[in-house]
């Protein structure tokens, strides 16, 4: 008799990419094998985003076309999970979903289960974890993880739908962390990234487990990546998803950490004061600016990467240009930007006017865009005739490839053994977003 298979598409973050593998580690104990071709598939799901109204929009369009496919396969199962059920207050979402027979927050997953053997009987029905982020995920790197250290959020800026999608604020025991990146380091696991809406604003509930000689006092955030530090086996230590207004004097400090990778994602999402008032960002221009100088201060090399919206509700040409003067004082090396979208149930979907053109939304993003490329492309001539770090995450057709602890994508010769290692390559040619080395 055939396994059944299953195939997961995900959208969106890198804790959707986390909460993916954890659903991976639940259809596996049912029995399920992976594929990565749909029509083989007996369940497929979407871990869908809603951060922006296109990834909504992709979601809809992907199930359109499974529901050609479910025509052809009657017992096909079809699944939507993610940010766009935990926003869907009114149903409004799931009706339009109409193929869809599954439709679930992350956190439900493991009903998953329950619900498939409900659907289909000849699945085999498991019982799982009560609490999702206990499931054991199935890691799709053998030498890189994610691990999530907190879900949710708490600040509601103006724009954004993740506190509607995936509620308020948990933060996960700290006996559970470091249990999970010990189990990794064992396994031979070389990267672990920690995940949370506000990374850095890590609260233990469980501080006795904490090391009686860490380093820091007041910053539970910082005192668990001093912890990681003591792990053996870990080599590099990343961390996505800060506020800029919990970056403390320790936070600044543990990114001088000796695993800590030379790189720190900030957002800022717009150089105006009266933009980011009105974004509910709860700090002003001079505030951030102030912290990137601290932070260069403290560690001169470091990256510094950022996130902008561009457009959003209100911003003048004038606000505009303070994002860009902003730009190349803090002098990131790279930025994401994005142009504003309104997101149903937000504050600003219900009490601002989204009153700036297409046109000039994309006008202002390629602005962004091309002072980036300057910059990048300036910074990466740095690296010239220098070595840098790279654990290699690819490898094909003789060359190696992987991010640098600046997290610059590296290129260079080498051996497909080399996948999973660190090593140190120097540069001798440098692109807006490639650097090129050569093993010494």
């Amino acid at each position: 008799m055939n396994k059944f298979k299953y195939n997961i598409t995900t959208f969106g973050c890198q804790m959707n990419k986390n909460d993916s593998e954890r659903m991976r580690s639940i259809l596996e104990g049912m029995g399920l094998e992976s594929t990565s071709d749909e029509t083989e598939a007996d369940v497929i799901l979407l871990n869908s985003c809603s951060v922006r109204e296109s990834a909504e929009a992709r979601i809809y369009s992907k199930t359109n076309n499974i529901s050609k496919l479910k025509k052809k396969k009657p017992n096909l199962i079809v699944c939507v999970t993610g940010c766009m059920p935990g926003r869907d207050k009114d149903g409004e979402i799931k009706r339009r979903l109409k193929e869809v027979d599954l439709f679930f927050k992350n956190e439900e997953m493991v009903n998953l289960p329950k619900w498939l053997c409900g659907l289909n009987p000849d699945f085999d029905e498991i019982e799982t974890e009560k609490k999702y982020l206990k499931v054991k995920p199935v890691y799709k790197s053998k030498f890189q993880a994610f691990v999530p250290i907190q879900t949710g959020c708490n600040h509601f800026c103006t724009y954004c739908a993740v506190p509607y999608a995936r509620g308020t604020e948990i933060n996960r025991p700290l006996k559970d962390i470091l249990e999970e990146i010990n189990c990794l380091s064992e396994k031979g696991y070389k990267e672990v990234t920690l995940l949370g809406e506000i990374v850095n604003h890590y609260t233990a509930e469980d501080p006795e487990y904490f090391s009686k000689n860490n380093k820091y006092i007041k910053s539970d955030f910082a005192k668990l990546l001093w912890e990681i530090n003591q792990i053996k086996g870990i080599e590099r230590i990343h961390w996505t998803g800060p506020h800029p207004i919990y970056m403390d004097d320790e936070v600044i400090d543990a990114l001088t950490l000796p695993k800590q990778v030379n790189f720190l994602h900030l957002p800022v999402q717009s150089g105006s004061t009266k933009i980011l008032e009105k974004m509910n960002r709860r700090h002003d221009r001079e505030f951030f600016i102030d912290l990137v100088k601290r932070i260069k201060d403290k560690k001169p090399d470091i990256a510094i990467g950022t996130d902008l919206i561009v457009g959003f509700c209100g911003e003048t040409s004038e606000d505009f240009e303070e994002t860009l003067d902003m730009y190349r004082e803090c002098d990131f090396d790279i930025a994401y930007p994005a142009k504003y979208s309104t997101r149903s149930g937000t504050v600003a979907a219900d009490n601002f006017n989204d009153d700036v053109s297409q046109e000039e939304k994309k006008r202002r993003w390629f602005a962004v865009q091309d002072l980036m490329e300057e910059i990048t492309l300036k910074k990466n001539q740095e690296f010239l005739n220098k070595k840098v770090s790279v654990l290699v995450e690819r490898f094909k057709d003789g060359w190696c490839e992987g991010q640098s602890s600046e997290m610059r994508l590296t290129r260079f010769k080498g051996e497909e053994s080399m996948v999973g290692t660190i090593q140190n390559p120097e540069i001798y040619k440098a692109d807006i977003w490639l650097l090129w080395g050569r093993l010494v």
